[in-house]
């Protein structure tokens, strides 16, 4: 995307005139403002913001939702933090910060001179605030986001005059597929403000984006693309994934600008499309693992870049992969119509499981149909990682996404919580009222989990604004229109609940447009590739494995918390691993989980032992597992630990524990 500014810097009695004009009439005269301020403009008012007023009722993340914002972005914030370290190294002592935010305008991390952030905290500009359009009108964070472009909004052009003290500049930060992650923004005092701030934020956006598509993409094709061939391998270089059949699987941004692409070309072109090459033969003479060597390439309009072909280690290349069919193969098959597969947050969730392949699949074909989805399946199966997935792959990606758990709120707040409350409705309400999640949502995603532990009379209150699509706040007031997609989750049968008079009949039908049921991890087919995915997102730029041990264990093991639970025992596993480490051990394991994948591992014959029951504790088979490795290293405590993969300290604890 090309760089946008809100205005060729409008004089301050110009924008002094057109906020005067605004605040009289609505209307603006000709050229006062440049045509994308003034739909910044008019959008923020659409959402019913006054210019000299207050954000009404702007949401704030409390710390819990933030934590789990900034556990669910995880990849973003890793790559980003130390880009924004690099950028406040420029920008110190300048009254300036620079902030990372979700797509939704949620500020997840912020960093910059102590002064001007305790100034900045004043108008909530701080980690866990809402900054999209909707919340806080022109600012440089919503605008981008709403825009999809890098913008400048500086001073009065801010739509809130109580934010006219700042100068903010942001650029979009896109993952490989093309779908926005987020917002890099730099935001200082009007008064120190430069026109180089522009230029580093964008260029800290694309360092960003150009580690996302190297921790993606490492392993396969890449093309690099530059105007010079000293700019190949270098930060600035455009970089596109290849199948190996040629058709473009990701890219970033600057390669899309290099070839004049939209996002939308992302699985959608072969590059044979963009630019004259002959992919079959620059694989016939590639080699796994090595860089290509670079060569000059001609695009469509006819000017010329630089080019190298990269081949990851998991590409197959070679005579025998690309041998030409024979004609008369050819002519014997029809050939249909070669379909790029969608590459979206859907498509990132298939690992090679058929059960989790129907599930997208049947997603997918109501991703723009008014249809209620509800996800059901054990705790932890990751139903809001779906929900969101469906959200980010839809029509609705670029608008909130709302999510409520119905059974952490205490049923004297969870009133409040869904449907708002008017200034002073209830003994400690907030003097400025509350919106409430469910018109946060209007425009995006409202999902509502674990809706089957929902207080019946909530479950009436919530059918009346599923059948009416108004809400009426807490104490009372006008009716207020809404529209999301409703998204619903539960461990519970619903169906179950209904007969058990737990939950209303009318309501079950109005969530249950389609049904989909995710798989337990236990019932998986692809646990190695979800092990392999989960590593990454841990410890980007770091390659990890399990051992063959851990391996084996892993995919016998019941994983009563499935993917939760998998993911927690990842993370400890990474965090014991020394940091020249690579391979994960059982001695890095938690020790909960080793009991129970020891115990496993030594299987036990109950006809051999007329004294073991199938029954038998996993306590008791672990201790039978100490003892058969104790014994087969005659009493060697240090070679039974590491047979084990456990601590000596930890062989002696279980031993002092039975006794011994």
């Amino acid at each position: 995307m090309p760089p946008m500014t809100l205005s060729p810097r409008s004089s301050a009695d110009r924008l002094r005139a057109a906020r005067r004009q605004w605040l009289d009439g609505g209307e603006l005269g000709d050229d006062l403002i440049a045509p994308g301020l003034l739909a910044s403009w008019q959008r923020s008012r659409q959402h019913g913001l006054l210019p000299d007023g207050r954000a009404p009722g702007s949401p704030h993340a409390s710390a819990a939702q933030l934590a789990r914002a900034l556990a669910q972005r995880h990849t973003l914030v890793s790559h980003a933090r130390p880009v924004m370290a690099f950028l406040n190294d420029q920008i110190r002592d300048s009254d300036s910060i620079v902030v990372l935010a979700d797509p939704q305008g949620m500020l997840l991390h912020a960093l910059g001179d102590l002064g001007f952030a305790d100034r900045a905290a004043r108008v909530a500009l701080r980690p866990g605030a809402i900054w999209s359009e909707q919340w806080r009108g022109t600012n440089a964070i919503g605008t981008a986001l709403a825009d999809g472009a890098t913008v400048v909004v500086h001073g009065a052009e801010h739509y809130l005059e109580r934010n006219a003290f700042l100068t903010c500049a942001a650029a979009p930060i896109a993952d490989p597929a093309g779908q926005l992650l987020g917002v890099l923004d730099i935001s200082g005092d009007r008064r120190a403000h430069h026109r180089h701030t522009l230029g580093l934020v964008r260029s800290g956006a694309r360092m960003i984006e150009h580690q996302l598509f190297e921790d993606r993409h490492a392993a396969g094709l890449q093309l690099r693309l530059h105007g010079q061939v000293e700019g190949l391998g270098t930060v600035t270089e455009g970089l596109l994934a290849l199948s190996e059949d040629g058709w473009i699987t990701g890219a970033n941004t600057a390669a899309l600008e290099l070839l004049g692409l939209p996002r939308s070309a992302i699985g959608a072109l072969t590059i044979e499309r963009v630019l004259d090459l002959d992919m079959a033969a620059l694989l016939a003479a590639a080699r796994p693992g090595l860089n290509g060597t670079p060569r000059e390439l001609r695009r469509v309009d006819g000017s010329w870049l630089w080019g190298r072909l990269d081949v990851g280690r998991t590409v197959r290349v070679g005579p025998s992969a690309l041998a030409a069919p024979r004609a008369q193969d050819i002519a014997a098959t029809p050939i249909p119509p070669r379909v790029a597969a969608p590459v979206d947050a859907l498509a990132a969730l298939d690992r090679g499981d058929a059960a989790m392949q129907a599930a997208i699949e049947r997603a997918r074909r109501v991703l723009d149909k008014p249809i209620a989805l509800l996800l059901q399946g054990e705790s932890g199966v990751g139903k809001e990682v779906f929900a969101r997935a469906v959200h980010r792959s839809g029509p609705r990606a670029d608008r909130p996404f709302i999510a409520v758990n119905c059974a952490a709120l205490p049923e004297t707040l969870i009133e409040a919580e869904l449907f708002g409350y008017r200034p002073g409705a209830y003994t400690g309400a907030s003097r400025d009222g509350a919106p409430g999640r469910i018109r946060e949502a209007h425009g995006g995603t409202l999902f509502l989990d674990e809706i089957g532990d929902m207080p019946l009379s909530m479950q009436a209150r919530l059918l009346r604004v599923l059948q009416e699509r108004q809400v009426v706040p807490l104490g009372g007031g006008k009716p207020v229109d809404v529209d999301f997609r409703l998204v619903c989750a539960t461990h519970r049968k619903l169906r179950h609940e209904v007969e058990a008079g737990r939950f209303r009949e009318d309501l079950y039908y109005r969530v249950n447009g389609l049904s989909l049921t995710l798989p337990s991890l236990r019932d998986r087919a692809d646990l190695s590739a979800l092990v392999e995915a989960m590593l990454r997102e841990l410890e980007p730029g770091r390659t990890l494995a399990l051992s063959a041990d851990v391996a084996r264990d892993f995919a016998t093991c019941r994983w009563p918390g499935n993917l939760r639970q998998l993911v927690n025992v990842l993370r400890t596993a990474c965090a014991l691993l020394d940091d020249h480490g690579q391979v994960i051990e059982r001695a890095h394991l938690p020790e909960d989980v080793l009991e129970e994948l020891l115990a496993q591992a030594v299987p036990v014959d109950p006809a051999s032992d007329p004294a073991t029951d199938p029954s038998t504790d996993l306590r008791q088979q672990a201790e039978r597992c100490i003892g058969e490795a104790l014994r087969s290293c005659a009493g060697n405590m240090s070679e039974a630990a590491r047979r084990l993969g456990i601590s000596r300290n930890t062989l002696y604890r279980k031993l002092k524990e039975r006794g011994a």
